[in-house]
This record gives C-alpha cells, structure tokens and sequence, in this order.
C-alpha cells in the first residue's frame, strides 16, 4: 500500500515539467501508471481455495437398527394411536422408500417409552463423537489445529449448545470461532458449508469442521393430527462430520476441492414460510406440521436455487437454448412452445439431493430430467439409513465413494432443502480417484446394493393438510 501512496503522490503533487523534457515526462508518468496498477494488482485479495479433506457418517450398532413391522407393532402397543391413525402409519410405510435396516434412537427400543433431555442428549453424543471421533482417526488432524466449527441441529437446542459439548470433548482451543445453528431445517448442512466457506476467505491456514446431525429422540409426535406425522414415518438417527481447509499445502491430499455454493431462502412468503412449522395440535401435543403447500413451496425455491445454479455451471450450449426457448415463449403463445428444462447432466457427473421422501426424489428426478441411475445414491440412501436430515447428502456421497464411482476431475451437486423454505446447492471438484474406506458407513454391505425396493407405487394418503 506505501507503493501506491508514493506513486499518487508523485502524480497529484509534483510538478514534472520543472525537472524533466515532456519527452522524460510522458516515459516517467507511464511508468509511474505501470507501478499503480502492478501495485494494486500485486495487493488486491483473490478468494482462496477450500478443500474437503474428508468427512464421516455416523452409523449406529445394530442394536439400533428396526424394521417397519417392528415401528408398527411398538406404535401399536404404546396405547397413543387410534385404529384409523394406525391404518394410515401402515400406508405411509409402504410408500416411503424405507427399508428394514434403518435406526431408531435407543429409547424408542424399550419396553417404557419416555423420551427426556437425558436420553436425548446420549442420542446427540453418540451422533456427533462418533462422527467426529471416526473423521480425526481418518484425516490425522490435531484438535488444537481447529479454528473454526460449525454445528447444526435443527429441533434439538440445549444449554451449553453443541458446539460447546464438543469443544469441552476434545478441548478444542480457546479462541476457536464457533456456530451452533439451530431451526434451519434440513438444508442447515449445506448451509453451514457455505458459512465455513466464507470463514475460510478470511482467516487462513486454518481448519473448519462442520458437524451435520439430528435428534430424533424428544420429536416424535403422538397425536392424532396426521399432518405431523411425517417426523415419525421418515426421520431417522444419523450424522456426518465435514473437515474442511484453505491450507495450500491441502490441495494434494484432499478428497474435492469447492466450487459453488448457492442458497435460496423464501421465508419472504407466508405459503413458503407455514408449508413445514413446530407447533401444538389441538391438545396441546408438540408436532411438526406439514402442509398442503409443501411440495408447491419446494418447487419453487428449487427451480430458483437450479436456475441461479445453471448459471455458473451449465456449457455455453445448454445456457443459450435456455435463452432461446424463453425469449420464444415471450413472442409466442405460452401454450404452444414447451419451456425448456437444462440438461444438468452434462454439467454434474454426481447429483445428490437431500433424501426427504419417495414423493420429493420423483419429483426432482422428473423436473431435473435424471436417469434413474443419477438417483440410485439418493434412493439406496432412503432405503438404508432413512431421512437424517442435513446429513443424508453425506450418506449419498459415501455411497457413491463405496461404489468406486467417484473419479478425479468429476463434479459432485449436493442439494438440500427444507423450512423456512429454502433451499442450497454445493458443488465440488474431486481432486482424486476415491478409493476403498473401511470406515465408510456403506462398505460392508455396499455389494448388497442397490436393492429393488417394493413399495406401493399409488397416490400418498391426504396427510399434508394444516390443521389452522
């Protein structure tokens, strides 16, 4: 910054023609121009690199693992539910997209079910330690080496907060800058990626972990308004821990490097805001509303986040028949040109949304124009681990790593989206080949998949209706 003081000094305040020829002049003030620009140049702060260096998914002992017959005969036995809304908890499973193998938080398999801060803060830990516990065996990075952490729970809030329950677990140091985010939804994950990101750009040589979970434990719903028993049918125990890093020195031993982070939020919108809310039933019960309006709020919060998206990764061909086909529909009837959808394919080898519901992979699948084998991590995902929340896209993604599909230069999209709504995409650049993980939450069984999964394929019984 002294360079660039001196030369407009010596450009404002000088008087060159009392000293020098014009010809000495004019050679003297272009390279006077020269040093100014060198100069700004040489200071201005170009965005550094983040690098994924690896991440971990939680996977619980078997002893946690239920099938749907087992939920049903406990829903049953627990004396809560009416005839008709155990019929309607019976149709839900058979068209949810879940195997027999998913995990349910330990409390729900006791004889006496009563949820309480104890057992639900043991889910939490054993979530998150073990998470993180399998990532610092994984990456060999030093705890004191940490200098930024992000968590996210969307239900679960205590006191002291997550991020404090790990600090004081592995005595992270004291000036470490950390996030506990809560309320987000499930599209929290990719968004505290993004945070981290932007954290990166400004303190360097550093490491971000970013700690993705749920809890299960305190939110199940036992009412009988069916609009909240989505929680119930889909949600599931489940983790991940992210380590990232901006250190050059990271860039030969990461797993991807990052690319784009988009975020789409229409909170703005009463529809959008109310389509998924926390609130009590009618007698007073605690559930998770889902409304009629959630898969129109969805739809657009994700074509906007896909459309901002296209824009920095689309080919310069899919872009201009984007922009063809819509300055056509401008000059002619609506009704008589087809709007036309980007092939996203060409742009993303890997596509890995946020799992949510059968109803909700169709649907993308469907508007994105993905074959089905784009969808197999997402399904298989759904099938295994069930719906936890933030984390699922990491699940997908070890999946597709077990599966030995993950090459050096392909382009990884992480989407997740959830209340408020919103939405967030993330992609990456696989620095190398992604070779056998042992501890990888997939690896002994990934031979084993995909499955064909047997559901009834009819219309979702009405359940998404609000109950104000």
């Amino acid at each position: 910054m002294s360079i660039i003081n001196f030369t407009l000094k010596a450009l404002l305040e000088y008087d060159l023609h009392s000293y020098f020829s014009p010809e000495a002049n004019v050679a003297l003030l272009t390279l006077l121009v020269f040093v100014l620009a060198l100069s700004f140049y040489m200071t201005r702060r170009t965005p550094c690199k983040v690098y994924l260096i690896d991440f971990a998914c939680y996977k619980p002992p078997d002893t946690q693992k239920c099938t749907k017959e087992f939920m049903i005969r406990k829903a049953e036995h627990s004396g809560y539910f009416s005839k008709e809304m155990l019929d309607f908890i019976k149709k839900v499973f058979d068209k949810s997209g879940l195997g027999d193998s998913t995990y349910l938080s330990e409390i729900y398999l006791k004889d006496v079910k009563v949820p309480n801060m104890k057992e639900a803060r043991r889910e939490m830990e054993m979530s998150v330690f073990g998470s993180i516990d399998i990532l610092l065996a994984k990456t060999g990075v030093r705890c004191e080496d940490i200098g930024i952490l992000i968590v996210n729970c969307c239900i679960y809030n205590t006191m002291p907060s997550l991020s404090s329950m790990i600090v004081n677990r592995y005595k992270l140091k004291d000036n470490i800058i950390s996030y506990n985010i809560v309320g987000m939804g499930c599209s929290a994950g990719l968004m505290a990626i993004g945070l981290a990101e932007q954290l990166l750009q400004v303190h360097h040589d550093c490491y971000a972990l970013v700690m993705s979970t749920e809890s299960i434990t305190e939110n199940c719903y036992v009412g009988d308004d069916r609009s909240k028993f989505l929680t119930n049918c889909l949600f599931r125990v489940g983790g991940a821990a992210i380590l990232l890093s901006n250190r050059k020195s990271d860039r030969r031993n990461c797993k991807y490097e990052h690319l784009h982070t988009v975020l789409t939020n229409q909170s703005y919108s009463d529809q959008s805001y109310n389509c998924i809310i926390q609130e009590e039933d009618t007698a007073g019960r605690t559930g998770i509303t889902v409304t009629k309006h959630l898969f129109k709020a969805a739809s657009a919060v994700v074509t906007s986040n896909v459309t901002t998206l296209g824009k920095l990764i689309l080919p310069v061909q899919e872009k201009l028949r984007y922009i063809t086909n819509n300055l056509t529909q401008k000059l002619l009837p609506t009704e008589k040109v087809k709007p036309y959808i980007p092939n996203y394919a060409v742009a993303v080898d890997h596509f890995l949304p946020h799992v949510g519901g059968k109803p909700v992979l169709d649907e993308l699948q469907k508007n994105l124009r993905f074959g089905e084998n784009v969808m197999e991590a997402s399904r298989m995902t759904l099938y295994r681990f069930g719906n936890t929340s933030s984390s699922s896209i990491w699940y997908e993604l070890a999946y597709a790593e077990a599966k030995g599909r993950v090459k050096k230069g392909d382009r990884v999209w992480q989407m997740a989206f959830g209340s408020g709504f919103k939405c967030c995409s993330t992609v990456w650049r696989a620095r190398r080949a992604v070779g056998y993980d042992e501890m990888n939450p997939w690896s002994a069984e990934i031979d084993e998949f995909p499955v064909h999964v047997d559901y009834d394929d009819g219309p979702l019984p009405v359940f998404f209706e609000p109950t104000k």
